[in-house]
């Protein structure tokens, strides 16, 4: 492997602390950084490798997870704050100076993860966030670059990290998207 899967995966994957309730992140501006206070604990946190997703430099992979919205506020310069692409279903909000992206924000109603805000953990000083607990859109890799030879060592070394690769999101990410559906469509059962 010529990149690395991402820099906070070289040491083992950390639970989060019973009771912790989120940080601040901030971007990588040497000075005058963006700050944003999130209040909770990141949930669904994985290691990413679709085209979108703001990785650092060097890694295959993002190391992203979810937050509530709510719990999701600009506390310093954001002025400096601007979206990646308008057209995305995920309007990344990232530093017009370094480019870090700072969070992510569904705006469509309609969609199963709206009111869910998508963060890195690893811009955070603050210890007690949840680690990746999978990795998902790990295909996507080939997309950025990575030799299609590459897969076998690479899902590998997901899997020694203690994260399944998937080709998609995981099991419990899927079901709660098909749930959505169903329930749009009328055809959603309890039973």
């Amino acid at each position: 492997m010529s990149k690395a899967i991402h820099p906070s995966l070289k040491h083992p994957i950390q639970r989060g602390t019973y009771g912790f309730n989120g940080g601040t992140l901030r971007c990588l501006c040497d000075s005058d950084p963006v700050e944003i206070r999130i209040g909770a604990q990141v949930s669904f946190n994985h290691a990413c490798g679709c085209t979108k997703c703001w990785k650092p430099d060097g890694a295959l992979f993002a190391v992203v997870g979810v937050v509530p919205r709510d719990k999701v506020s600009v506390a310093a310069r954001s002025e400096k704050l601007k979206v990646v692409d308008d057209s995305a279903l995920i309007q990344r909000h990232a530093c017009k100076v370094c480019g870090t992206h700072m969070y992510g924000r569904i705006e469509n109603s309609s969609h199963a993860f709206y009111g869910l805000d998508f963060i890195h953990t690893e811009l955070s000083n603050e210890s007690g966030w949840d680690g990746p607990g999978f990795a998902a859109f790990v295909s996507s890799i080939i997309e950025s670059g990575t030799s299609p030879s590459e897969m076998d060592a690479i899902r590998d070394s997901l899997r020694e990290k203690g994260l399944e690769p998937y080709d998609c999101l995981s099991p419990a990410l899927m079901d709660l998207l098909a749930t959505h559906a169903a329930k749009a469509k009328g055809t959603y059962s309890e039973a």
